[in-house]
């Protein structure tokens, strides 16, 4: 049976997208048949009059992946605005038995399933008819979270207020990667172990701008998605 895990964020442009496209390559360059999935992207460009969805382009370069871009996501859109606003604008609003669908699929090809979220933990995925945010997906699929923050400057608040609103919807974040980590900034190193000490996660690793590999063992990564 495919497991998985929903990589969640502090808020947009965290670098959800470049950790993901981590872990699935570490996965893949392990052996591990690794996968990757999101069901809403906003701010795409189009190519050829057709949108492409960015992130998934972006993980399927980085990790190896052949898989086609439709597979990787359900809903692409252009605008760059909060997945409910785009799809109001451009109307296609996201369906949760397609997201399902889609989901479901995704785990039949892969053994390990990263699956990205959109904007923060509250983004509004679908406000009309019907009500759909991050959480619910995250609470459909039953996965565990992972985490990505920051260690600058705000980075703490940010960190603790996500894991504190996780944990009233009983979702589980079982640990946290900090991107665009500075080794040499003493405050960021003392916002890590603050980070760690008020949330009561931990920190898996440090992430510097720029690498390309993610420092972590791979049992310790496979167990993420347990």
């Amino acid at each position: 049976m495919s497991k998985g895990l929903f990589v969640i964020g502090t808020g947009t442009d965290v670098g959800k997208t470049y950790i993901s496209a981590l872990l699935v390559k570490t996965l893949r360059r392990a052996g591990v048949s690794a996968g990757y999935y999101k069901a809403a992207v906003s701010g795409n460009r189009r190519v050829g009059g057709k949108l492409i969805p960015e992130d998934a382009a972006y993980v399927k370069k980085e990790a190896g992946l052949v898989a086609p871009l439709d597979q990787m996501a359900s809903y692409v859109y252009e605008a760059a605005v909060s997945p409910h606003l785009a799809a109001r604008w451009e109307g296609r609003p996201v369906e949760r038995s397609v997201v399902r669908r889609d989901f479901e699929a995704a785990c039949r090809r892969y053994d390990y399933v990263t699956v990205e979220g959109s904007g923060g933990i509250v983004c509004p995925i679908r406000m009309d008819t019907q009500r759909i945010f991050l959480t619910d997906l995250i609470e459909e699929f039953r996965l565990p979270t992972l985490l990505v923050a920051s260690a600058a400057l705000g980075g703490i608040n940010s960190a603790v207020l996500t894991v504190e609103y996780a944990r009233q919807r009983g979702i589980a974040v079982k640990g946290i990667i900090l991107n665009h980590f500075r080794n040499d900034s003493p405050m960021e190193q003392d916002n890590l172990h603050l980070i760690a000490q008020l949330t009561g996660c931990p920190v898996l690793a440090t992430v510097e701008r720029g690498a390309s590999a993610l420092e972590l063992e791979l049992d310790c990564l496979t167990s993420l998605y347990e």
